[in-house]
């Protein structure tokens, strides 16, 4: 059982990493001045990502301890 929490561990980091890379890659990718959807606007992504990456890095951070072993007793 507790190698399936160090295995988990290193996915929960995996996926936390991805899901920022991911945000930011799809941030940069919709902004157009020249658009006139909401996604195309600067604003909503800052928002998104502003509250998006702490709980992201609170994922990681989660599997972080349970790589580290915290979660073995």
């Amino acid at each position: 059982m507790n190698t399936i929490k160090k295995i988990l561990g290193i996915i929960w980091m995996a996926v936390a990493l991805a899901a920022i890379v991911f945000l930011v890659n799809a941030a940069i990718q919709n902004i157009n001045p020249d658009g006139k959807l909401d996604i195309n606007k600067p604003m909503p992504w800052i928002i998104i990502i502003i509250i998006f990456t702490p709980i992201a890095l609170g994922l990681a951070l989660f599997g972080w301890y349970a790589l580290k072993g915290e979660y073995e007793k």
